[in-house]
């Protein structure tokens, strides 16, 4: 079933499903633990993604691993679609609900449940916070590496689904490269695993496929997770550049250096305005674009890439160089990159952020194509990225409230996307495809990949009732996408919800 099917339900149908769905429940979980009055299932209506909006028929909040199997069970007795849901962070859409189905939030499997300083494991439930396993560890010298903007707020099981990367993705990798088992239930109740804690697993190993898989294959429980030690010291560098092109080069230059530093992200003159004068982080304002460029290890390591860096950013052309001096300017230099997002929130009502990977040697190339994207759609666009392994988060600047602007944010977006696979990129590094990126899917993989991935999809869910209509895009969607104009975007897809 997929959005497409749901449209056909009438008011009266809809009303009959959910009445079926709520009685079988009930008799599954506490009354606590399911909702489904139109003021108590509106907070579930979208994720970060707040363009496009759905009521699901109701949301179950299950408390333990066997009320989950239980609750999968039912649905897919009922054929009633089923959202996996954690913190609602995600900005492409993955959680958005079906509007004839039920949205399945573990937010309250919050536990970590072992930490093994010897292993440097740590074993902890889907919906425990990314930082709060840092935060345990600490006491032992360990930290979870994979850091996402939102990591305050956002939950392991979600960075499970999306492959969450973070600031400090290029030296110590994304969430696949960070976790060693995920435990889960598929569609039909079923205990599953995905990888293990040994150093191989017998049969075929499909931990790189649930990671970043969106809720498409199962339902993830638990996850064990690689820690590793605090470093000693890190020293961050922010570098100004008085030309994009120049910050982009300085990108692929330290790495043609053998450098791999352990942040290396860029900010453009609008994005460092915009969370200047939010969070006060000491960044240029003068400069076209600024590299905040992260060295850590023992003292005598971090001096010495701190000197190497610097003279390869010097040669690269940049026009001022800042070193912190002590952690707290360091957490300054970082407060600004980990709050882009809150800050552009202050400049617009909405706004739409992309995704898209590209070689690190094209960095200079997207962003110029950007500025001539902002005049032909009328529309503001502040760039920000993990500039080292070259994955961009473009915010498109729109009001959802005005049709217009929403259509040219589409498009806008479909555009940047379109361009990135041009210049050998793809269409996503770490926010996943969801409903956004649907149509940029058919750009992206031919007719035979993308039934490759639906044949792998329906090996778990051959009813494809675990986050319909999301990822993979349907046969008819990609042939309505490829009648229709190269840059429509979205909307090739009228059946969406749009708020």
């Amino acid at each position: 079933m997929n959005l497409t099917d749901a449209a056909s339900l009438t008011p009266a149908e809809r009303a009959q499903r959910q009445h079926r769905l709520v009685q079988a429940l009930r008799g599954l979980l506490p009354a606590h633990a399911l909702l489904w009055q139109a003021e108590e299932t509106t907070p579930y209506e979208c994720d970060g993604l707040s363009a496009y909006r759905a009521r699901p028929l109701a949301v179950a909040l299950p408390e333990t691993e066997a009320q989950v199997a239980a609750v999968l069970r039912c649905c897919l007795e009922l054929e009633v679609p089923v959202v996996a849901r954690g913190a609602g962070t995600g900005l492409s859409g993955g959680a958005l609900p079906h509007p004839d189905g039920l949205v399945l939030s573990l937010a309250r499997l919050n536990q970590i449940l072992d930490i093994d300083p010897l292993a440097r494991t740590a074993r902890v439930q889907c919906g425990v916070r990314n930082l709060a396993i840092s935060e345990a560890a600490a006491p032992l010298g360990l930290y979870y590496a994979p850091d996402p903007s939102s990591q305050i707020a956002c939950t392991i099981g979600g960075n499970i689904a999306e492959n969450s990367g973070g600031v400090h993705c290029l030296k110590y990798g994304l969430t696949l490269h960070n976790v060693l088992r995920v435990k889960g239930y598929t569609v039909r109740g079923e205990a599953v695993t995905f990888g293990s804690e040994a150093l191989d697993v017998p049969g075929l190993d499909l931990l790189a496929t649930v990671v970043g898989s969106e809720g498409m294959l199962a339902v993830v429980t638990e996850v064990t997770v690689r820690l590793l030690p605090r470093p000693i010291l890190a020293r961050c560098i922010m570098a100004s550049f008085d030309d994009v092109r120049k910050a982009g080069q300085a990108v692929a230059d330290l790495i043609a250096a053998g450098i791999i530093p352990a942040g290396l992200e860029m900010m453009d003159k609008p994005m460092t305005a915009a969370v200047e004068d939010f969070v006060h982080a000491g960044y240029d304002l003068t400069a076209e674009a600024i590299l905040l460029c992260e060295s850590d290890g023992t003292p005598d390591e971090v001096e010495e890439e701190i000197e190497r860096m610097s003279a390869v950013l010097r040669d690269s052309g940049a026009t001022q160089i800042s070193v912190s001096a002590d952690e707290a300017q360091r957490l300054r230099f970082w407060s600004g990159r980990k709050n882009a997002f809150p800050a552009s929130g202050r400049l617009s009502p909405d706004y739409m952020c992309m995704d898209s990977t590209i070689p690190r040697k094209r960095l200079a190339d997207i962003l110029l194509a950007i500025a001539e994207m902002e005049k032909k759609y009328g529309l503001r666009c502040a760039n920000v990225f993990h500039a080292g392994d070259g994955n961009l988060h473009p915010l498109i600047l729109f009001d959802a409230n005005d049709p217009d602007q929403l259509d040219r944010c589409e498009r806008f977006g479909a555009e940047i996307l379109e361009t990135s696979v041009a210049l050998g990129g793809t269409i996503t590094g770490e926010h996943g495809v969801g409903i956004e990126k649907l149509a940029s899917m058919c750009v992206q993989f031919s007719p035979e990949e993308l039934q490759q991935m639906r044949a792998f999809k329906a090996a778990f869910d051959p009813q494809g009732l675990l986050n319909p209509g999301k990822l993979i895009p349907s046969h008819a969607r990609c042939a309505e996408y490829g009648k229709m104009h190269v840059r429509k975007g979205l909307l090739a897809f009228p059946d969406l919800p749009r708020f």
